[in-house]
C-alpha cells in the first residue's frame, strides 16, 4: 500500500513540475510576443529614437574631440600676441588688437582680449581672456566696463579666481562704491584660502572699511589678518594700521 502511495505522489509531483514548466514556457512566449508586438507598433519611433541618440553621440564626440580642441588652439595662438603686449603694459593694444603681427603664416591682424573672449568663449583661453580684458580696462580707467568683464571670468584657479574677484573690489573703490568694494574684497579673501591672496584682500577690505569710517570693522579685519596670517607680507606693519584705526575710531 505504501509503495502505491509513493508512486501516486511521484506521478503528482511530476505533473506539477510539468505544469509549472509549461506555465513558464507559456509566460516566456507571451513576453516575447509582447515585445514583438511593441516593436512592430513602435518600430518607427524606436528607429528614429536610436538614430537621434547616435546623432547626439556623434555631435558630442565631434565637439569634444575635434572642434573644441581646434578652437582652443586658435584661441591660444591669438592670445599669445595679446599677452605679449599686455606684459609690455600696452593695455589698449592688448585689449583691442587691430595691429599687424608676424605669424607662421605671414602677417596678420592680431585680436585683442575683447575679441578673443567674444569669439572663443567656449574655450578656457577665451574665458581667461575676460580676466585680462578686465585688467586692461581697469588700467585704462574704464572701471564699470572692467567689472563686466571680470564678472564673466569663471575659470577655477587658486590664484587667478580670487584676484579677479578682488579686482572687482578695486574697480568699485575707484567708483567710490565702498560697500561693494568691501563685499568683493572679503569674497576674494574667502574664495581661495591661502597665505598670499587671503591676507592681501583682508588688508584691502580693512582699508575700505576705513574709507567708510567703519573703524570697528576695520580693526577687526586688521586683527584677523594679524592673528591668522602673522608671517604674511601684509602683517609686517599691521600694528601701525591697528593703532591708526584705534585712534581714528577712539577705540580702546
Amino acid at each position: 500500500m505504501s509503495e502505491e502511495i509513493d508512486q501516486i505522489e511521484n506521478v503528482e509531483s511530476k505533473a506539477n513540475i510539468e505544469t509549472k514548466s509549461a506555465k513558464k514556457s507559456s509566460s516566456k512566449e507571451m513576453d516575447l510576443a509582447g515585445l514583438e508586438f511593441f516593436y512592430e507598433k513602435n518600430k518607427k519611433a524606436i528607429t528614429y529614437g536610436g538614430g537621434a541618440i547616435l546623432a547626439i553621440v556623434a555631435i558630442f564626440s565631434f565637439y569634444k574631440f575635434y572642434w573644441l580642441p581646434g578652437q582652443e588652439q586658435e584661441a591660444s595662438n591669438e592670445s599669445f600676441y595679446a599677452q605679449t603686449y599686455f606684459e609690455k603694459d600696452s593695455f589698449l593694444v592688448a585689449l583691442n588688437g587691430g595691429i599687424n603681427v608676424q605669424s607662421s603664416e605671414g602677417q596678420k591682424t592680431m585680436m585683442g582680449f575683447k575679441d578673443i573672449a567674444e569669439n572663443y568663449g567656449s574655450t578656457k583661453t577665451g574665458r581667461v581672456a575676460n580676466y585680462y580684458a578686465g585688467v586692461c580696462l581697469l588700467r585704462t580707467g574704464k572701471f564699470a566696463e572692467a567689472i563686466e568683464y571680470l564678472e564673466k571670468y569663471d575659470v577655477k584657479d587658486e590664484m587667478l579666481a580670487p584676484t579677479a574677484t578682488g579686482l572687482i573690489g578695486d574697480a568699485n573703490m575707484e567708483l567710490n562704491k565702498m560697500d561693494e568694494a568691501v563685499k568683493f574684497y572679503l569674497k576674494a579673501a574667502e574664495q581661495s584660502t591661502n597665505s598670499f591672496t587671503t591676507p592681501y584682500f583682508l588688508k584691502k577690505a580693512a582699508f575700505a572699511y576705513e574709507q567708510k569710517a567703519n573703524y570697528t570693522e576695520a580693526l577687526a579685519t586688521y586683527e584677523r589678518l594679524k592673528n591668522e596670517y602673522p608671517k604674511s607680507t601684509e602683517a609686517r606693519e599691521i600694528d601701525k594700521y591697528i593703532a591708526r584705526v584705534k585712534t581714528l575710531g577712539n577705540i580702546q
